[in-house]
């Protein structure tokens, strides 16, 4: 498969799973997405279409003691970063979107790191 086509199909996953998810005040859609190097996760309100709060491996204290912006261990470490961010926020429950990628490896690293700070899905 070639690279333009994995991009498409992924697109077309990620439409099709945005017409069916919705994010709220109380319970906000938790957006996440990989590219090579780093992960990025956010908080969205869609009725107010604005961003609650998001986090990657960027943020300096996520890198302190990683290796790689691009592993699974990296993942984790934002997902608990996203949760307790979350927790202060006073959000509890959120609503998965994986944005189309697989729910493997990366993304469930990063779900099951939110989970492990308290968030509920």
């Amino acid at each position: 498969m070639h690279r333009k086509d994995k991009v498409e199909a992924r697109q077309r996953r990620k439409r099709r799973i945005r017409k069916k998810i919705q994010g709220t005040q109380n319970k906000p859609r938790l957006t996440v997405f990989k590219s090579i190097k780093q992960i990025y996760a956010q908080l969205v309100d869609d009725t107010e279409q604005r961003v609650l709060t998001g986090i990657s491996t960027l943020n300096k204290e996520v890198q302190a003691g990683l290796k790689s912006g691009g592993n699974n261990d990296a993942a984790k470490k934002v997902g608990e970063a996203i949760g307790k961010k979350a927790l202060g926020l006073g959000i509890t429950e959120v609503v998965f979107d994986r944005n189309g990628f697989k729910y493997h490896g990366r993304i469930k690293a990063l779900a099951d790191g939110a989970r492990e700070a308290g968030l509920k899905f």
